[in-house]
Formats: structure tokens, sequence, C-alpha cells
């Protein structure tokens, strides 16, 4: 049952994507990024899977595998107070209790957050700004969300591998400038990488993100998949064929 929820200030509630689905937002603060959505379509998620998405931030994957997916329940953990309790309201808000819960604590510490629990799927749009790079965003939610502050690279990588059950999946979006480091330290996890996919803003441009999903425990077989455009040709403002499909809530080779 979807709940009445409390809006504190500067937060209001966004349409997610073109579903009955709504999200809290803080327009002086954290808000998803189309990474997310990207990362939430690309994860293979099947029939009675346990997903955790590390890192939550405002819940956005969590709500969007709850439709675009037929995962058993959905976890979200996020080390930010404030974040998580605006990731909570907008499960309440969706009338999504029953299928998703968020944790409020740090990802270094899951094995005692989840008390030994494994998932069957990870996911994480970590930081993509290693620690001292880049200008860190006065506004705090921000600096967490894209300067590695309160965790690595690393971090995030052992922590998947530590929560995810073997054979399970482990899905990353990242800067291709990191590439190498992610496969070097999947590896060293117990993680290897399958499937890899570059994604383009537009035809004839360099890629600016990729997808990276592997197995843990898993035998050496990477698969390089097609590029993703988001956008449909070099200079217009049409979205891609998919990803059009994406926006309207249809996700193209769903597992089920």
């Amino acid at each position: 049952m979807k709940e009445k929820v409390i809006l504190y200030e500067n937060e209001r509630i966004d349409d997610l994507m073109k579903s009955d689905l709504k999200i809290i937002q803080n327009s002086k603060g954290f808000r998803f990024s189309l990474d997310a959505v990207l990362l939430a379509n690309f994860v293979t998620v099947r029939s009675g899977d346990t997903v955790l998405d590390l890192g939550t931030g405002n819940g956005v994957i969590p709500l969007l595998l709850s439709r675009i997916s037929k995962a058993k329940h959905i976890c979200g953990l996020e080390i930010q107070e404030e974040v998580a309790d605006m990731a909570k309201r907008s499960v309440m808000l969706n009338g999504l209790n029953e299928r998703i819960s968020i944790v409020q604590g740090d990802l270094r510490q899951g094995d005692k957050l989840f008390d030994g629990k494994r998932f069957s799927v990870v996911v994480s749009n970590p930081p993509y700004t290693s620690a001292g790079g880049g200008i860190i965003n006065p506004e705090d939610s921000k600096a967490i969300s894209r300067h590695e502050i309160t965790c690595t690279l690393e971090d995030v990588v052992c922590a998947s591998s530590r929560l995810v059950n073997s054979r399970g999946r482990v899905a990353l979006i990242h800067r291709p400038s990191r590439l190498v480091d992610i496969f070097l330290l999947m590896r060293k996890y117990n993680l290897e990488p399958k499937r890899v996919r570059l994604v383009h803003s537009r035809p004839g441009r360099k890629a600016n993100l990729v997808l990276i999903e592997a197995i843990k425990d898993g035998r050496p077989e990477l698969e390089v998949l097609e590029p993703l455009y988001i956008y449909r040709d070099e200079f217009g403002e049409e979205y891609s064929a998919e990803m059009e499909r994406v926006y309207s809530g249809a996700k193209a080779g769903e597992v089920g």
C-alpha cells in the first residue's frame, strides 16, 4: 500500500522514468543520474534473486529493479543517514516495503550489517573520482557520491565479493579509464569479469562509461558486447532506439 510521506526542505517528488514509480529527490543535494538507470538495465537479475545495491543513494536502482526484474527482494545500502532516509521514504511512497529494504551503514562493515547473509546479485554505481582527484563539491551528499571519500574502488569490489554468493553476479558502472584497475581488483577478490559494455554519448564519440558484470568464482571468459549509444546521432537530441526502450520501462533481454 502506498503511503503519504514527509518532504523536507529542498525535497520534491519526481516521476521515475515512464512508469508509475515516484522518487524523492533533493534539488540542492543528491539526485540520481543516467548511470544508475544504465546499470539497472544491464545487470542480469533472475526470478527469485536477492539483490544488494551498494551505495544506493536515494534508492533509484532498487526502485527500477522492482519494475524491470523478478527479483525476490532488493536491498539498498547507503552510508549517509539523510540520503538513506530519503530512499526509505521513496520506498514507502511507492508501497514497496515488502520487496525493498534500505539499510543505513558503511559497506566496509557489510559482514556485520548483514550478519553473514549473502546475495545472489550485488550492484554498485560507485564514486568515479579517486581520492585526491578533482574538485570536492561543498554539498556533502554530492561529494560522497562522486569522490572516493568514504570508500575506494577496492573497498567496493572487496565488499561485493564478500557479500555475493559463490557463482553470484556483481555488476558495476564506472569510467573506462579505470577498467584495468577494475579487472585487476575483481580477480584479486575472486570475481571473474564476464560481460563488458562501453557506453558512448553519441556515435563517433569516445566511450565515457563502462558496464561490467562478473561472476564470483567464475571461469575466465569475457564477452565484449556491442556499444551502447545514448543519442541517435552525433548532433541531434533524440535518444537512440535502445534508450527509448529503457525510458519506456522495458528492459531488453530481461531474464525471467
